[in-house]
């Protein structure tokens, strides 16, 4: 029983910068990797970004230099830096986190991010 509360999404112009949030809570413990995904209309849900509890971070190729995710274990927490967000950046964004023992899966409900001029 894992609930991730997302905030940070919204309206942007092209180049600009979001930045989103996403707070664990319940059975916090045994949670290791936690990350972003994102979903177009009409496509797949697709990996932008995950980080280990060490730290270890990988993004898809569209993110690399663009966006950064980072984490506060203390407090639960990942975080998505978006820089020069471009219009195919619109998606609803997940968070996700994993546990290991047993291994599962939690998602929290997406926030919009929409990039348009």
């Amino acid at each position: 029983q894992v609930q991730l509360v997302e905030s940070g999404g919204g309206l942007v112009q092209p180049g600009g910068s979001l930045r989103l949030s996403c707070v664990a809570s319940g059975s916090v413990f045994s949670i290791d990797a936690m990350g972003w995904y994102r979903q177009a209309p009409g496509k797949q849900r697709e990996l932008v970004a995950t980080i280990t509890s060490r730290g270890s971070t990988d993004y898809a190729e569209s993110a690399k230099g663009r966006f950064t995710i980072s984490r506060d274990n203390a407090k639960n927490t990942v975080y998505l830096q978006m820089n020069s967000l471009e219009p195919e950046d619109t998606a609803v964004y997940f968070c996700n986190a994993d546990k290991v023992f047993p291994y599962r899966r939690y998602w929290g409900q997406g926030t919009q991010v929409t990039v348009s001029s």
